[in-house]
């Protein structure tokens, strides 16, 4: 989801700039942010820019950390995505997990998006169990005091399961907020073609569909 916005931004003549705090699973180099950067087409940023934290275990950071005797300090997270979003007119940050994702003992992606003073958009599996995970999230996002972007449902499988006829639904019920749409399974990976998924399947927010200001084709295969 991070690469389809990146890559429409930039359709768009924005100058985006993504920021992947920490990255696990970096065995060696972080290729999640890479995708971002390319995705961005911000190839002239350094990838320590995009992404200054890396380990090698696919855990959560602050696990992932520990393997290697480090403690990951908030404050330079923080003051790294300021850096960062210098570098453009957009800042997107892309956490590492969920919104409870910690990254060290007590510091949470949640945290971190409070201290950035950042919307939250809400990326939830489409699948069994979401309504819970989601309306959850919801809540902890309230709590906290975060402005919620909006809440986007994403396929992650080419197949179907029955639960996806009342995911959207139900989150709606229990949340009062409507998702702002599915986003299908692409299983090239193109960022074009995520791009363009993005603007075929979902109801961008207003503050979001001002940067986007010009529509993409859809991809061959919804044609």
């Amino acid at each position: 989801m991070g690469a389809a916005l990146l890559h429409a931004l930039v359709a768009a003549g924005q100058r985006p700039v993504p920021y992947k705090p920490v990255e696990t699973g970096a065995t060696p180099v972080p290729t999640d942010a890479e995708f971002l950067r390319f995705a961005a087409r911000r190839e002239d940023l350094p990838l320590h820019i995009v992404c200054p934290r890396s380990f090698p275990a696919p855990l959560a950071p602050a696990a992932a950390a520990t393997l290697t005797g480090t403690v990951l300090d908030p404050i330079e997270l923080v003051r790294s995505a300021k850096t960062a979003a210098k570098h453009g007119n957009f800042l997107l940050v892309e956490s590492a997990g969920g919104l409870l994702t910690p990254y060290t003992a007590r510091f949470t992606a949640a945290d971190l998006a409070k201290a950035l003073r950042l919307p939250v958009l809400l990326i939830a599996r489409n699948a069994l169990g979401t309504v819970n995970h989601t309306a959850l999230a919801v809540s902890e996002i309230h709590r906290r005091g975060l402005s919620l972007f909006g809440i986007v449902l994403v396929n992650t499988t080419p197949t179907s399961s029955p639960d996806q006829a009342f995911n959207s639904s139900l989150i709606t019920n229990l949340t009062g907020i409507s998702p702002l749409g599915i986003y299908p399974f692409v299983p090239a990976a193109k960022p074009p073609d995520l791009a363009a998924a993005l603007y075929a399947n979902l109801h961008l927010p207003p503050r979001l569909a001002s940067l986007l200001n010009e529509p993409l084709p859809r991809p061959a295969s919804e044609r």
